[in-house]
């Protein structure tokens, strides 16, 4: 006997090689079989023993159950061990008999056949019996809808599919917009083969938001190889030559093209099926209302479908709200489910949202001042940068903020967002935290491509390290970033869209891979009407709109 051989006797159990090592020639004849025999002279003459243990070898592994069911195989495997790998292997079963071994069927107990294969070193996992398919499967989708979610999809698709031209999506921030509008894009591309969809947003995050999900759901519900072509910031793929596929365009650098080259965007929207319009309330801003219509208006039938939370620009001016429906044609598809009064609450209970806890932090002091200081304060499009830099440089203001952020972190969040009134507030702000020896970074539209990149991973990695970013500016769309459940809200608005943003930020829930519960600190430097609760946020705009 080898010394390896000796090792192995030693050591526990017995692995399939050592054990046909010890099988006589002969006996390895049977598990081969004759015919397999009778062939192998032909290629191996004189039966090399070798060449027979291999091929023994590949049997049992592949068939080790089929084979251990048969008692012959059996006894020509107990005859090859030594009695104290028999004994050794009998202790493992449970048995102290050997003889009660020998008869035993090992097969027919799931517990006995578990110490069976671990005795001779196989792998449960990849020894079970293979018994077909069974009567009913269950098969996952890879880039599924939630109920709720597949409804709304149904409900656009049909719009745009019956010829209406324009719709709006109307569902709340967090409850999937992008990934429900995915699967009309997807199934509209396959059914209108050749076209062209543009995906059109405002902000580096939405617009690479797009990208991704687009990328992934086409894996699953594509019929055919498609192009992406990114059209913002460096990208400058030539949209103009595009034929079939999805166009994803910042609406500053395609307005801007619009205004180079207005005839190269009409070509364009002729070809055009499809215009998507993220954050859909921007829609009717002059420029991107202008490069919107050449783009729908071009084409032989081309839809628009507006994708929005708040499907208003502002809580106090009604004619801009009356306007934004008209532009979408009054048409607007809700997400609605059914003995629910209000879908926010349902996708609170469900566990989609976070259930959400509204602080406010009054800063009195600071009403009276600023309306002194600018007669223009309640102008109804929002707060000027004159009136954001007089609050960010109040102390007391900033004492209270970072305070709530400290009460916070004792009540064990460990991802919160400060938005703040101006860039070199969030400096400011994250500065003082991190003296205060609190993990923080700041994010603003001047911060460098790779630093914010890097800040905005380290802040969404599922660490226990609280961390608090402060922003001004860059985090209200397309910023994903589950975990986080809180968000003081340090930057006065009267748009009831950037609010709900804002909010959104810290909005998932435990479904959506967020929290159950998250805490929204707002504060009030004004007499402006707080918005309070999520779920009348989402029905305020009701009475410009058709279901």
């Amino acid at each position: 006997m080898s010394i390896s051989e000796i090792s192995a006797e030693r050591g526990p159990g017995q692995s399939l090689e050592a054990l046909v090592k010890r099988i006589p020639a002969h006996d390895l004849e049977s598990i081969i079989g004759k015919e397999v025999i009778a062939l192998l002279e032909h290629f191996v003459p004189g039966r090399q023993i070798d060449s027979l243990r291999v091929v023994a070898l590949n049997l049992l592994r592949g068939s080790f159950r089929s084979y251990m069911e048969d008692q012959k195989v059996r006894a020509i495997c107990f005859d090859a061990m030594s009695p104290g790998k028999l004994r050794e292997l009998a202790s493992r079963v449970g048995l102290s008999d050997l003889d009660n071994l020998r008869a035993l069927n090992p097969t027919s107990d799931s517990q006995i056949w578990a110490s069976f294969l671990g005795f001779f070193g196989i792998d449960s996992r990849n020894a079970l019996e293979y018994l077909g398919d069974p009567e009913e499967d269950r098969i996952a989708a890879s880039f599924a809808l939630f109920s709720h979610q597949r409804r709304v999809a149904e409900q656009v698709y049909a719009v745009i599919k019956d010829g209406y031209e324009r719709v709006l999506l109307h569902m709340p921030t967090g409850s999937g917009k992008t990934r429900t509008m995915m699967h009309v894009l997807c199934r509209y591309l396959v059914a209108a083969e050749p076209t062209v969809v543009v995906w059109l947003a405002s902000s580096k995050e939405l617009l690479e938001q797009a990208g991704e999900a687009f990328r992934e759901a086409w894996k699953s519900l594509g019929n055919r190889e498609l192009s992406i072509l990114r059209y913002w910031g460096d990208y400058d793929p030539d949209i103009s030559a595009c034929s079939d596929g999805l166009i994803i365009a910042g609406f500053q650098k395609i307005y801007a093209r619009s205004l180079r080259e207005p005839l190269e965007v009409l070509r364009l929207g002729r070809r055009v099926g499809l215009v998507v319009v993220d954050e859909a309330h921007q829609a009717i801003a002059p420029s991107y209302r202008e490069v919107i219509d050449r783009l729908v208006e071009t084409g032989f039938h081309s839809g628009l479908v507006g994708l929005s939370a708040t499907p208003g620009r502002s809580w106090t001016d009604i004619s801009a709200d009356a306007e934004l429906a008209k532009f979408f044609g009054s048409r607007k598809v809700m997400l609605q489910v059914v003995g629910w009064q209000n879908p926010v609450n349902y996708l609170i209970e469900e566990g989609y949202l976070a259930k959400p806890t509204f602080t406010k932090i009054f800063n009195p002091a600071s009403v009276g001042r600023v309306k002194r200081t600018r007669g223009d304060v309640t102008d109804p499009s929002d707060y000027n940068p004159e009136v954001l830099e007089l609050l960010a440089r109040q102390t007391v203001r900033n004492v209270a903020i970072v305070s709530e952020v400290q009460r916070l972190l004792a009540a064990k969040h460990r991802r919160i967002i400060v938005f703040a009134a101006t860039v070199q507030h969030a400096e400011v702000m994250a500065a003082t935290l991190t003296a205060l020896g609190i993990d923080s970074n700041v994010i603003t539209a001047a911060s460098c491509s790779t630093d914010r990149t890097r800040i905005i991973k380290e802040f969404r990695r599922d660490t226990e390290t609280p961390m608090v970013l402060c922003n001004f500016g860059v985090l209200t769309t397309g910023f994903d970033a589950p975990k986080t459940s809180a968000a003081v809200i340090a930057r006065p608005t009267k748009s009831l869209v950037l609010y709900s943003q804002m909010v959104g930020r810290a909005i998932r829930g435990p479904r959506a891979g967020g929290n159950a519960a998250c805490e929204i600190a707002t504060v009030v430097d004004t007499a402006l009407t707080g918005f309070g609760d999520v779920a009348d946020a989402f029905t305020n705009w009701e009475d410009v709109w058709n279901e």
